[in-house]
């Protein structure tokens, strides 16, 4: 007889990361390769943090501090938040799952806007609890519905999610929007707001929504260190919230789940605000000159407050095919994100880099579009 998995696997879907450089250059017969799809920041480290690395590897045979105490006492200092509020993770993701588990059961529900971020797909059937998509709008086409989302909140509602910045499309809410929904939501509801990239957005503050916490007991604020700290391969995020929340989540996960050079890297990290302001300006500029010279292209460009760009691949009247646009990009040695599995046929994400790798992705996106 063969083994039986639980049931729950045939509706969990798959998650599918950016395309790495191995499998471009074997996939696209290509040798040199930049890779733009996966929001990565492009510059490294701080030499600082590079060095607190360094100098713990040799203390890997022993357990990180399964508290994270330093880390969660420098977010404290960082934000004037009571640590014991603070949770710390092995990326957002995993706040994310651990909230379905801790907040919901088989007969509750989940509101998220879609497309975003594509984990979100996995909350429901990992949690048992019933997932209700609402589709973005706005004047853009690409902004979260609040109003929408709001009226789909019921008794069975435990969790709402709101992307802001929104991955994949990039577009942002402003924080005035997003407390005159939370002065809508039910208390019983729980508010993730994910703010992954919310450094790079230029409405507010990025903190400004650190100071609806006391006024919201519900809400939670979701941050990462992977994209504008440069820090995405030591997978390292972290929740604002309250003091019980960060007990459930902490209960449904394993203990240790931010390994020791994590911890010491985003402790560092945290140390050296000019080196993220500098990065923030290097990706405002690179956002700029890039819609720039899409836009010269002809293509009509979303406004982004992130890190990349959602293409709609349509100049005019004619519309270029996905799959094609992707491929021919591949054989040029330029990786994107395709936007079918994003839930946004008809596009792609594109990731900003270095100024040579913008350039690259430019020109190759230009002969592909040339008219013949």
């Amino acid at each position: 007889m063969a083994i039986r998995y639980a049931k729950r696997l045939d509706a969990l879907p798959h998650y599918e990361g950016g395309m790495d450089i191995a499998r471009a250059r074997r996939a696209f017969e290509a040798t040199d390769v930049v890779k733009l799809a996966s929001n990565e920041s492009p510059w490294g480290p701080h030499p600082a943090v590079i060095e607190r690395v360094a100098a713990l590897v040799g203390e890997a045979n022993r357990y990180p501090d399964q508290y994270a105490s330093e880390l969660r006492g420098r977010l404290a200092a960082r934000f004037d938040r009571d640590p014991a509020g603070i949770a710390v993770s092995n990326g957002s993701c995993e706040i994310l799952l651990a909230a379905a588990l801790a907040l919901c059961e088989p007969g509750d529900e989940i509101v998220y806007a879609w497309p975003s971020f594509s984990i979100y797909p996995q909350l429901g059937p990992f949690s048992g609890a019933r997932e209700i998509r609402v589709g973005l709008g706005g004047p853009s086409g690409y902004d979260h519905d609040l109003d929408a989302m709001r009226a789909e909140i019921t008794a069975a509602t435990k969790l709402v999610i709101v992307c802001n910045p929104n991955n994949p499309t990039g577009s942002c809410l402003p924080s005035t929007d997003i407390t005159a929904f939370l002065e809508q939501v039910p208390s019983y509801v729980t508010v993730i707001l994910d703010e992954a990239y919310i450094e790079m957005q230029t409405l507010d503050d990025p903190d400004s929504t650190v100071d609806l916490l006391p006024r919201f007991p519900n809400l939670v604020l979701l941050r990462t260190f992977s994209k504008v700290y440069g820090l995405a391969g030591l997978r390292c995020g972290y929740a604002l919230g309250s003091a019980r929340f960060r007990a459930a989540v902490d209960a449904v996960r394993q203990p240790f789940s931010v390994n020791l050079l994590a911890q010491a890297a985003a402790s560092e990290a945290l140390r050296h605000g000019d080196d993220v302001a500098d990065r923030v300006e290097r990706t405002i500029v690179a956002r700029v000159e890039v819609e720039s010279a899409l836009t010269e292209l002809g293509f009509t460009v979303p406004e982004s407050h992130t890190n990349f760009t959602w293409l709609p691949l349509r100049i005019g009247d004619r519309e270029y095919d996905e799959a094609a646009i992707v491929e021919g990009l591949g054989r040029a040695g330029v990786i994107v994100r395709p936007g079918t599995p994003l839930g946004g046929p008809g596009h792609i994400r594109v990731s900003f880099g270095t100024e040579a790798e913008n350039l690259r992705f430019l020109a190759a996106l230009g002969d592909l579009v040339k008219p013949q």
